[in-house]
Formats: C-alpha cells, structure tokens, sequence
C-alpha cells in the first residue's frame, strides 16, 4: 500500500457534490461545494505530478456525492480487481462505476461481494502481499468478510477480521483505516486508543513501527488527521492544518506534502486516502 502509485481510480466531483444536501450526506461544517471541487482539483494535481496515471470516473450528475471517496466501492489484488457492496445506503450506485471503469480500463474483475455481504473499501489494509486485515464495523460485515475470503483464498490471501468500535454512531463513517495508515514498509501512522488489539499485535509482530497520531488532532479532525496516501515508500500526502502529526511523521522519515481540505475533507468525513482507489502500485 506504499509502492509507487502508477495506477488510480478517481472521479472528480461535479455537479452532484456541488448540489448535496449536507445533512443527508452526512457532511457537517465548513461544507462548501464549489470550494470541495477547487480543493479535490489542487489535490488531483499533487497525485498526477507523481507520474501516476489517473482512471477519471466522471460525474454525471447522478446525484452520488460520495463516489469521490473511490477508495471503498472495490478493491485491487495482484491478480485484479473485486466490486465490493457497500454499507452506506446513498452509496449501493458506486460499485458498478467501478465494474464499468475496470472493464473499460482492461482491468481483470476476480469476484464481487452480494448481499447480505458488506465491504467497504476503507476497511481493509494490506499488510503485506499474503495478509488482508479488515474492519468488522458498521460499513463491513461477517458476510462480506467471508465472501472476500473465498474470492482471495485461490490465491494464497489469508483474511483476517477485526471488530471495530462503534466510534460517533451508526452514521459516522469509521473504517479500519480511520485509525491507521501506512507510510512505508513496515512503518505506518496510527491512533492507538481507537486500534483493535488483535490487529494492533498482527502488526507488532509482523515487525511494524507505529507511530501514533496527537489525540487532540485526531479529535479536532474527525480522525482525518491520520488519513494520508502513500505516493511512494514514505512520501505521502495530508490534509493541512495538522502540525503536530506532520511533525511526527516527518520525524519518522517521510516527506509530507500537505494541501487545503477544510471544504472538501474535513467536512465530508475522508482524506486523501479516500478519494484514490489504487489500481497498480510497482
């Protein structure tokens, strides 16, 4: 999850997050949709100045405000790419934008979750080519977690869930990585209060160096203090306005690249790591 990013999946936003209604969506303060759309191009900018190439899903107007978080409608292996089945109701549309994005792009499909299975994308980290960690939560269910088993176990994947709490309710968004994101190789950012102790050991024991996010700008930022993305191994991009975390995470050898999100990010509860679905990492 820290390769270099070749390939992503992204939709720029358009008239449907600009048109939201912020209390159905679930967007709480500072939402601006004109301003969202200027800050997710500033930042679609920072991904393609890597080099990586962008798979646009555009926005039609079909009223999916949140299909800009392509991180959670599928998900990508060695092998190809499975359509997951969301736990949002205002988000069941997106996973066959991305059936339709992969089939254009020549991107083999390996299997889809079907009710009464739940994964979202945001749930699940590689934690290393073999190992598959997921959230058990609100967005991701027992269901899910077995059907993606089964798609992954042909090819030596092992599936490992983990209970998530329930964190600000039922209709805040909270996935497994809410509380942790990977920086390089065995090096990765984490709210420790919030990490489900199982997982939290897998990690240790696989040899992982955690370095743990300030609660106060955890709190002050709907966690998305912690939501960065890995452009390369510990190059990674952050919301700005987050010092304390930036500090330490340049601390632990990255380089940190941070861009204007408080209309965008903050408010629509996803980060950096959100918005990229990675098709191809090196």
């Amino acid at each position: 999850m820290t390769a270099p990013l070749k390939r992503v999946l992204m939709r720029r936003p358009g008239s449907s997050l600009q048109n939201a209604n912020a209390a159905e969506w679930h967007y709480g303060p500072g939402f601006d949709g004109a301003r969202a759309i200027e800050q997710f191009g500033v930042f679609a900018d920072l991904v393609a100045a890597c080099g990586t190439e962008i798979i646009w899903i555009e926005d039609s107007g079909d009223g999916m405000a949140d299909a800009m978080f392509t991180h959670d409608p599928s998900l990508v292996s060695d092998k190809g790419a499975i359509i997951l089945r969301m736990g949002k109701p205002g988000r069941v549309g997106e996973p066959a934008l991305h059936a339709a994005a992969y089939r254009a792009a020549g991107i083999p499909i390996l299997g889809e979750i079907k009710a009464p299975g739940q994964v979202e994308g945001g749930d699940c980290i590689w934690v290393d080519d073999l190992t598959l960690a997921v959230g058990r939560g609100v967005r991701t269910n027992q269901a899910g977690i077995e059907q993606l088993g089964e798609i992954l176990s042909p090819l030596g994947v092992t599936v490992l869930g983990y209970d998530l709490p329930l964190g600000n309710g039922a209709d805040a968004c909270l996935h497994l990585m809410s509380v942790m994101s990977p920086l390089d190789e065995k090096l990765a950012l984490v709210f420790a209060p919030m990490l489900p102790v199982g997982f939290w050991q897998l990690l240790k024991d696989r040899g992982y160096t955690l370095v743990e996010a300030p609660r106060d700008e955890f709190e002050a930022s709907n966690g998305l203090n912690l939501n960065v993305l890995a452009l390369t191994p510990g190059e990674v991009i952050m919301v700005d306005g987050f010092p304390k975390t930036r500090a330490l995470m340049e601390q632990a050898g990255c380089k940190v690249t941070a861009f204007e999100a408080d209309a965008l990010c903050i408010p629509c509860e996803g980060g950096p790591t959100c918005l990229t679905r990675p098709a191809w990492r090196e």
